[in-house]
């Protein structure tokens, strides 16, 4: 009994001091090198989208004259027209080089 908690105390220190110098040997080496790595990262290409105008000819009834539907249409082209130029200069950042 007593020859076998000699050998017991015997292998406990060994086991430690085993497993203090293998924690000391990993501290002694030297760190790996630094490595860069570089990702490509999602980033929104428009960052402002422009408002959508208010179009006269939507507020219009649906029995109002003919007249006047066409004159709020030729009015309301030059907003399209504008709209869409902003539409397309926000767009125009998406495309790649080789497509501009």
């Amino acid at each position: 009994m007593i020859l076998r908690l000699q050998r017991l105390r015997q292998f406990a220190a060994s086991a430690l001091w085993l497993s203090a110098c293998l924690l000391l040997v990993g501290c002694g080496t030297a760190p790996s090198a630094q490595h860069i790595v570089e990702l490509p990262v999602y980033t929104p290409c428009v960052k402002d989208t422009p408002l959508a105008p208010i179009y006269e000819f939507d507020k219009l009834s649906l029995d109002a004259p003919a007249g006047e539907k066409i004159m709020a249409l030729a009015r309301d082209w030059v907003r399209g027209r504008k709209y869409e130029s902003e539409l397309e200069a926000a767009l125009a950042g998406c495309l790649p080089v080789s497509q501009q």
